[in-house]
């Protein structure tokens, strides 16, 4: 049996307060979600994260320029269209339902119309994605490699050698002056960068695929074992900035946090001291991983000092420098000169 008017009309009079009480709660937490925090999420934040660096200023722009407004304009015409047909179409105002099936004019439309707006999303698509693959001259290069499960981070033209971070435990976050709000963000041994500078990060795996994700530097790039790939981020401001790893890569893939202390010159300068590094860039030799044309050619220019196995001085100690490459670290055979000729005989 139906409802009767009075109840009807109660019930649309209370779906009425609770749809202006679900507004005014709505108005009223608005200067909240305002409010986002720097470098970390936001409680409660519907946004994406504040933007820190140049990437995610334009990620941003693509994402509330482009892409907002073309699915607000798809959702409200696929929902106007939804309601014409129910209301228009339904058995009571369309008693005799027509006999045609097909309409070329509609047809063409809702072909030509998605791939139109296609091709529109794809010239800034584009163009963004150009962005993050024209590195600017980089000031700083950190390796980074996903482990199971934690990171770890080395600075070649520093000399800084790969350290470990983990992330910190609860019961150390009260010990570190840390609040619980960044329990498996906050991290022992932090990346850290100057500020202002461009950042170059190169990217792998030890063991499964890993994933560096930093939100408000608009970072996501997969660490693959076997594979280098590259990104680059430069830091705007100074702060402490996390992220997480956003593969999942094993049963503590929720324990892998990233965290990148950006700080002033001379602060990274201090820190660098403090790990046993150079600002001063350091020879060939000395660098870890040769120059950067020996380490695409796949040699480091090290002396070895090995022994001759072939040759006239087979078995023999050597200790003529050879360019030492990843899979064969044995000397090159040196081969004596040979011996000076005798003298001519007098000429006749």
């Amino acid at each position: 049996m139906g409802m009767g008017t009075r109840a009807l009309g109660r019930a649309k009079a209370g779906a009425t307060a609770a749809t202006t009480a679900v507004g005014i709660a709505l108005f009223s937490a608005a200067p909240t979600w305002a409010q986002d925090l720097m470098g970390q999420p936001t409680p409660g934040g519907i946004d994406l994260q504040p933007a820190a660096a140049p990437l995610k200023h334009d990620a941003i722009w693509f994402h509330d320029i482009v892409l907002m407004p073309v699915i607000t304009g798809i959702t409200l015409l696929v929902l106007g269209l939804l309601a014409w047909i129910v209301f228009r179409y339904n058995k009571r105002s369309n008693p005799t339902p027509a006999r045609w099936s097909h309409n070329t004019t509609v047809e063409i439309i809702w072909t030509v119309l998605p791939v139109v707006i296609l091709v529109g999303i794809s010239l800034f698509s584009f163009r963004l994605l150009f962005a993050y693959h024209d590195m600017p001259e980089p000031d700083l290069t950190v390796k980074v490699t996903g482990n199971q499960w934690n990171w770890a981070y080395e600075y070649p033209d520093q000399g800084v050698a790969e350290y470990i971070s983990n992330m910190v435990p609860e019961g150390e976050l009260a010990e570190r002056g840390l609040s619980h709000a960044v329990y498996r963000l906050a991290a022992d041994e932090p990346m850290v960068v100057p500020v202002g500078k461009t950042v170059r990060l190169l990217i792998t795996a030890s063991d499964v695929i890993h994933a560096v994700a930093l939100p408000a530097f608009g970072l996501k790039t997969d660490a693959v074992p076997g594979r280098v790939n590259e990104t680059w981020f430069k830091a705007e401001r100074t702060g402490v900035f996390y992220g997480q790893c956003s593969e999942l890569c094993g049963v503590d893939h929720a324990f892998m946090p990233i965290q990148i202390n950006v700080v002033t010159q001379a602060e990274f300068e201090r820190w660098i001291a403090s790990k046993g590094g150079s600002m001063t860039p350091k020879t060939a030799e000395a660098a870890p991983g040769g120059t950067a044309a020996q380490v695409e050619a796949g040699t480091t220019g090290a002396p070895v000092v090995g022994t001759a196995t072939a040759g006239p001085e087979a078995g023999a100690q050597t200790g003529v420098p050879t360019a030492q490459t990843a899979t064969t670290p044995t000397a090159q055979t040196v081969q004596p000169a040979p011996a000076a000729a005798s003298a001519a005989p007098a000429a006749q």
